[in-house]
């Protein structure tokens, strides 16, 4: 076990260098480096000062020569500083995960809650009326685009039924009144998009269960289980939903993976203050520092995910093993 994790992890360090010098170098051919937005806004500088300031932040060096200095500062802890908020990343990025962490966690946990029971029930009744709505339900979800989701979602519940706040992340200027006053205020401004990325989160999840449970229910250890009158829940729950558990393990991972890489659209939409929306605008903006480092985080995520769901399929089924 420690031989297969150590190895996943130097092949992970690998795959998230190789990853960052080639968004590394994607960045370089971006238009709008700081000399040229300091062109922009001063007609008055000469060539000499161009050159200087190129050869002040090493935008005359080789790609790979940037890239070491950016990796040597990184390891240092220093993550750069924003072109667009002036603000160092660390000082700026803390807080859009926490925002993220919330939201993401919040909408997986109430898609999770829905969509199991859901995807079982539906799997018990294969081929009935039920199952017919849960699945077209399902595909519905899956197919909304989420930015009409989220456009629909603030039509509905912030302009003809204004319940609910339609984009932001806290009142602003609001007064300080205490944890709970904080906490609920915060809550009313996640009701939105929660309910928006659940939506077609819940149509996946249910998809998965459903066919992972039929799957299980075939087999033949489920049969001798009826035939030796074991009750009904603990053939379901216990047999049947514990080996159907690999393949929602591996969606789960990938899903938890995008909690701290944040719901672009979704958060775009609802001008939701979290990684995702700061990675939109940090590309726009060619805010190169605040990209790179958002990146990173996106791929380590992902990528350690992956090993965790791994490492979750010998729990889920003892028969796997790891040399």
């Amino acid at each position: 076990m420690t031989t297969y994790i150590l190895r996943r992890l130097i092949q992970t360090c690998i795959v998230i260098v190789i990853l960052s010098y080639v968004c590394f170098y994607l960045m370089t051919l971006m238009p709008g480096d700081p000399v040229d937005l300091m062109i922009s806004s001063n007609p008055k500088i000469t060539a000499a000062d161009v050159t200087r300031l190129r050869s002040l932040y090493g935008l005359d060096q080789p790609s790979y020569v940037r890239y070491g200095h950016w990796v040597s500062d990184i390891l240092k802890g220093e993550l750069g500083y924003s072109r667009t908020y002036r603000v160092p990343v660390t000082e700026l990025i803390g807080p859009r995960l926490t925002s993220t962490f919330i939201l993401s966690m919040a909408a997986l946990s109430f898609s999770l809650l829905v969509a199991i029971p859901l995807g079982v029930f539906s799997a018990l009744r294969p081929g009935s009326k039920a199952d017919y709505i849960v699945n077209f339900f399902s595909f519905a979800g899956i197919s909304i685009p989420s930015f009409w989701l989220g456009i629909v979602c603030i039509i509905i519940f912030a302009v003809w039924i204004p319940l609910f706040p339609a984009g932001g992340t806290q009142t602003v200027g609001a007064p300080d009144q205490g944890f709970f006053a904080e906490l609920l205020d915060r809550s009313k401004y996640l009701v939105l998009p929660v309910l928006s990325l659940s939506l077609q989160q819940i149509g996946r999840f249910v998809r998965f269960t459903r066919s992972s449970m039929l799957e299980a229910l075939r087999y033949d250890f489920i049969r001798t289980a009826k035939a030796k009158g074991l009750p009904r829940q603990l053939i379901i729950w216990r047999h049947a939903f514990r080996n159907a558990l690999i393949p929602l393990i591996t969606i789960l991972a990938l899903s938890i993976s995008s909690v701290f890489s944040g719901a672009i659209i979704t958060e775009t939409v609802f001008a939701y203050q979290g990684v995702g929306k700061l990675t939109y605008d940090s590309i726009v903006g060619n805010d190169f520092n605040v990209a790179m480092v958002s990146f990173i985080i996106s791929v380590a995520m992902v990528l350690i995910m992956n090993l965790v769901a791994d490492l979750l399929y010998g729990v889920a089924d003892p028969r796997i093993s790891y040399t």
